[in-house]
């Protein structure tokens, strides 16, 4: 017997933790694009735990989209009052908790509603998941593009843009004309220097439409940094079942996570903040080395997995870990080729932070799929695997474990595993990356020739002979055989 969730059931329910604080007393501040997963399972769930302790209520979230894959969650979430089942999951235990902090959902692709609502000067904050690829940065400068398609779009239809970006500066524009308060804009992407990297997102995109509105931006809008950090897989049935079958709740949409979480914050926030420091948040004046370990290390090491993991047929990320040639491998290329070059971090232990990221890899109840971690990989990896690849080359530094990620991405990219089985398209530029993992079959400079992902690292000598000598090597001898040569050093 199972209960659906939405507000009128909330009494019903005992197996979950569900508000204490009445929906009705909730009034928005906050207005946020991208309502995935792991904004349900992190920023919202922060909101939810203020809320339950009495404050905060005048920052609840409305949601807002862009694409049209936002209908289908929007109309879900509509059909259940906006709430959310979040379950915890770690190796010896299990808990859900319903949250409420949203209060509506904007319907996606109704731009003039979208920037109605943020005008109104209730709003403070606009916040972002719209993932790494979301940004229009190009990979090989990661800088803000201003030529690609969707932004020359909302540079000439200003009134009704269709990016995230263009609609914030929409409304940041008719907030300035009308002595509104401009919002701040906040990112929860992972992305280096992410509120840097929406600042050129929006100012690049005013730049291209009056050169005032760019100076106006980047001089009174505040855009801060953060580092976000919560494993977090996509919901297949998998997760619909166990709610059901475990807590006895029927959601549309649940979303699973791992208990552990971390946000920190740098505290700019002009137009107010809830007070996040009460629920666990870092306010910090300086992210950068939160971020830089978090991407190199955490990000990095999912991307040092996938690959080979990938290529052997395994499924989940704990069978991965599981796996004694694949999680040694991870631990050798942190410990050799990304720990050392990262800076230290204010009371952190980098040999202890992934020591824990070993860990948190390797729970078994997450159900994280190593397909999701290789999902991307043209925006993943000039973020997470060629900043420390490049560190090292131009230090003059041994970095052969770092080319056989790429190795291994590049093979993966062929389109087939080991076993022979057919690698369905896993990255909005596979019909690209397939064409040149075809090509570098036979001449692996093919592969590196990708300069809008590999940059200044194509350049590199000891980058170029380091890779060419790794994918040839698993071509000829397979990811097994690769991977025990590496570990005895005779790759």
């Amino acid at each position: 017997m199972t209960t659906k969730l939405s507000l009128a059931a909330l009494p019903a329910i005992d197996s979950a933790a569900i508000p204490n604080y009445s929906r009705a007393g909730l009034t928005p501040g906050i207005i946020h694009f991208g309502v995935g997963n792991f904004h349900r399972a992190h920023q919202a769930v922060y909101l939810d735990a203020l809320f339950n302790k009495g404050e905060g209520h005048d920052w609840a979230i409305i949601g807002a989209g862009t694409r049209a894959s936002d209908a289908a969650m929007r109309d879900a979430l509509a059909r259940q009052d906006w709430l959310t089942a979040v379950v915890e999951q770690e190796a010896d235990s299990s808990a859900a908790r319903i949250t409420g902090v949203m209060v509506d959902y904007l319907e996606p692709g109704d731009s003039q509603a979208i920037i109605a609502a943020l005008i109104d000067p209730a709003i403070r904050i606009v916040s972002l998941t719209i993932t790494e690829g979301g940004y229009y940065i190009d990979p090989a400068s990661q800088k803000f593009d201003p030529a690609h398609p969707d932004i020359a779009w909302d540079a000439a239809h200003f009134d009704t843009p269709k990016t995230a970006f263009g609609l914030i500066l929409a409304a940041l524009a008719k907030r300035r004309d009308a002595g509104i308060v401009p919002f701040t804009v906040m990112s929860c992407d992972n992305i280096p220097g992410n509120g840097h990297v929406t600042e050129n997102a929006v100012a690049g995109l005013a730049a291209l439409i009056d050169p005032a509105l760019a100076d106006w931006v980047k001089s009174s809008v505040a855009f801060p940094n953060g580092m976000v950090d919560r494993i977090t897989p996509a919901t297949s049935a998998r997760e619909k079942k166990l709610l059901a079958d475990q807590f006895g709740i029927e959601d549309e949409w649940p979303v699973f996570c791992e208990q552990f979480s971390q946000w920190v914050l740098e505290d700019n926030f002009p137009a107010g903040r809830p007070a996040l420091e009460k629920v666990g948040v870092q306010f910090v004046a300086d992210v950068a080395p939160y971020e830089h370990m978090k991407i190199r290390i955490l990000n990095g090491g999912h991307a040092t997995i996938a690959y080979p993991a990938g290529l052997l047929d395994i499924h989940f990320v704990h069978e991965a870990m599981n796996h004694p040639l694949v999680s040694a491998f991870l631990k050798k290329v942190e410990a050799e080729e990304i720990i050392p070059i990262v800076p230290p971090v204010p009371d952190t232990g980098l040999a202890a932070y992934f020591a824990l990221c070993e860990k948190r890899f390797a729970n078994p109840k997450i159900g994280d799929t190593i397909r999701r971690l290789a999902l991307d990989g043209s925006n993943r990896q000039p973020k997470f695997i060629v900043p420390s690849a490049l560190d090292r080359a131009n230090a003059d530094s041994p970095l052969t474990g770092l080319a056989l990620v790429s190795a291994f991405w590049c093979r993966y990219c062929y389109g087939e595993t080991e076993s022979g089985t057919k690698i369905e398209p896993n990255d909005p530029n596979w019909g690209k990356l397939q064409a040149h993992a075809i090509k570098a079959r036979d001449n692996s400079a093919a592969w590196l020739e990708m300069g809008d992902i590999y940059g200044e690292l194509a350049a590199s000598a000891a980058f170029s002979s380091a890779f060419a000598k790794c994918l040839n090597f698993i071509w000829k001898n397979g990811t097994i055989a690769t991977l025990e040569a590496y570990l005895a050093d005779r790759l």
